[in-house]
């Protein structure tokens, strides 16, 4: 077994997590001290480092703690161990261990646990999921995205075809665009007419991301005479291109705009990545999926990649 040391994380480890994360086999840009404390207002960190014998990183948990509950991290939409190429499966049950001992200690009842789908390791990466199996944890919650897959995707249907077509005639300005403002209006206006819902960030959140993440976030429109009738907030990852938000205005729905939008950015933008994820399309921890939503994602080639969760009772 193992030597190893957990501790908390400390803001002057910053440096330290980061240039983890960057050199991981499956960070992403989410799990970035500046991503992670722009809503350290809405969840209390609790992120974990976990060192081996020499002084060196082993894992990291960017995580968030509610009452007695630990979640890996409660403002992510996944989470879980960030390793290196090193990450062994009977070091990662060493990792598991260490890890439950110090929540264990911290009086922490629960560990809830986000997985990373597989489409964003650069490199094999289920050794948690392995040590996750090993420790009796329960899979309660399992959400179901749609991804193509860019080297050889599958046609489109015929509905698709039909109105990305029609998106094309309509002779759509397609841009990426800096205007945040206008967009978040138009996708908030969407989301609580068909779903009592805002938008989990507000444009100057989405913005102030943006510039800190110039190369990651970015936003593209669908526009005629200078108004956005469709739009894409995209969120870039080595190889992954993941639609954070979509929007489609009543206008563009009838005149095939998001769809003419998106096929530009699967056919040109960005055809030289691996994955174009567009999110999930379900509700209810999974239970209820969204048969048109999902249907219409299918309908540009895309597949199921599941995002699970798991809860481990500690005490």
């Amino acid at each position: 077994m193992l030597y190893l040391q957990t501790i908390k994380y400390v803001d002057n480890k910053r440096l330290e997590w980061d240039n983890f994360v960057k050199s991981s086999k499956n960070g992403h840009f989410f799990f970035y001290r500046d991503y992670m404390e722009y809503h350290s207002d809405r969840f209390r960190d609790f992120s974990l480092i976990i060192y081996n014998d020499k002084g060196n990183i082993m894992a990291l948990l960017p995580a968030s703690i509610d009452g007695d509950t630990v979640i890996s991290h409660g403002g992510l939409t996944f989470g879980g161990f960030v390793c290196d190429s090193k990450m062994t499966a009977a070091k990662m049950l060493d990792v598991f261990g260490n890890v439950k001992q110090f929540l264990k200690n911290a009086g922490v009842r629960m560990l809830i646990y986000k997985c990373m789908p597989a489409i964003y390791n650069k490199y094999p990466s289920d050794e948690a999921l392995y040590a996750l199996f090993r420790n009796n944890a329960k899979l309660y919650r399992r959400d179901v995205s749609f991804s193509i897959y860019l080297p050889n995707r599958l046609p489109y249907r015929y509905t698709r075809k039909s109105e990305i077509k029609k998106g094309y005639k309509h002779q759509y300005s397609l841009q990426e665009s800096s205007k945040y403002g206008e967009y978040i209006a138009l996708l908030d206006k969407i989301l609580m007419k068909y779903h009592g819902t805002h938008p989990v960030h507000n444009a100057n959140e989405l913005r102030l991301l943006a510039e800190k993440f110039s190369n990651n976030i970015k936003l593209y429109t669908a526009e005629k005479n200078g108004r956005i009738e469709a739009g894409t907030v995209l969120f870039l990852q080595t190889g992954v291109v993941h639609t954070q938000y979509l929007a489609n205005s009543d206008e563009g729905k009838k005149t095939g705009a998001l769809d003419c939008l998106l096929d530009w950015l699967i056919t040109d933008v960005y055809k030289d990545k691996n994955w174009f994820d567009f999110g999930i399309s379900c509700e209810q921890e999974g239970r209820y999926l969204n048969e048109g939503l999902a249907a219409q994602k299918e309908g540009f080639g895309a597949r199921a990649v599941v995002h699970d969760f798991y809860r481990i009772e500690l005490i």
